[in-house]
């Protein structure tokens, strides 16, 4: 439940973890009460230094009515299991939209975008637990933290099934309802560390239980989900879902040192997924862009639609935009306009 760890570094703030703003303010006003124990940025009681190494938060919320917020779209840096215990709420990952129910179990790696309220959060009671394994790109390899003390072909099992299974919504069973309940009793009792040998083996004991659990459901595995041709594919889609960020200045060289690749591979995996080299394909979105925000903005100058959407002059802008729609945006503006 954070914007974003920063699995493509140096990007806009989408790629910035944030500290849940609104459920915060929700806190604060009364609206709903939450308790949370945190590594970091993440707003709530810091765990003493040097415990619970990798955990950048774990709570709940309780809600006795609707709100009037949400978790908008947002990426974590770490793995992250969350529980509906009561009541409803929606919950989508990467398009894709879930109306969870009570004893609902989520399950998102750390660079899939999710959002949890749609828009806006149900009353009902929801815990949550994300953990850093230490991953940026998909293809990298996951570190847990050394007191995750499953067996490690337990821990590679788990590890292999979270990597490669797409499945964002599973029925959790009682047992992995009960650890929950426990974990939070034990942040809600917590005291400058007095939980942390508590959570340390409730923690374990809940990831044994999911993973009993997967075993249970004999899950289908992509092994193609960390393959480097998945970070290609994600920075793409983040660059259409994410107009804004075509205003700067971006090059290949970058992007492909984004999803840890070479410029000739980089190009290889765009080229396979859209038909078009990056730049290319930069290209496409930022007409795209432009052709939008004429007609969203009447008021924007064709110069300022160009600076915003990436273009370096406008005189080039307005030879691209005549190649692709067939007329000036000018005449593209006015004609819509007209309709």
């Amino acid at each position: 439940m954070s914007k974003s760890g920063p699995i493509y570094q140096d990007r806009d703030a989408t790629y910035t973890a944030d500290t849940c703003a609104p459920l915060v303010r929700a806190t604060e006003a009364g609206e709903l009460h939450s308790e949370a124990l945190v590594n970091g940025h993440y707003c709530g009681r810091k765990i003493p230094r040097g415990a619970l190494t990798g955990i950048k938060t774990v709570g709940f919320w309780d809600a006795q009515h609707d709100q009037n917020w949400g978790l908008d779209w947002h990426r974590n840096e770490g793995i992250e299991l969350t529980l509906l215990e009561s009541g409803r709420v929606g919950f989508s990952v990467e398009g894709d939209d879930h109306q969870l129910r009570p004893g609902d179990l989520t399950v998102t790696r750390p660079w899939q975008s999710h959002r949890v309220g749609c828009p806006n959060v149900g009353a009902g009671r929801l815990h949550w637990l994300i953990i850093d394994v230490g991953v940026r790109q998909p293809h990298q390899a996951w570190r847990w933290p050394s007191w995750i003390v499953l067996a490690p072909s337990d821990r590679d099992e788990l590890t292999d099934i979270l990597r490669h299974n797409e499945r964002p919504v599973w029925p959790s069973g009682e047992e992995i309802l009960i650890c929950f309940r426990k974990i939070s009793a034990a942040v809600e009792a917590d005291r400058d560390g007095s939980s942390t040998s508590r959570l340390t083996v409730l923690i374990n004991e809940l990831l044994l239980l999911t993973l009993e659990m997967l075993r249970r459901a004999d899950v289908s595995l992509d092994r193609e989900l960390s393959a480097t041709r998945r970070s290609v594919e994600l920075l793409l889609a983040d660059l259409q879902d994410n107009p804004r960020q075509l205003a700067e200045d971006v090059s290949v060289r970058d992007l492909a040192q984004l999803c840890g690749l070479g410029v000739t591979q980089f190009n290889a995996h765009c080229k396979r997924l859209t038909n078009m080299t990056p730049n290319q394909y930069i290209k496409h979105l930022r007409l795209g862009a432009a052709a939008a925000m004429l007609l969203e903005q009447p008021t924007l100058s064709i110069t300022d639609v160009a600076i915003r959407c990436g273009f370096s002059s406008s005189q080039y802008f307005a030879t691209t935009f005549q190649n692709r729609f067939g007329c000036s945006p000018r005449v593209y503006r006015d004609s819509h306009r007209s309709k």
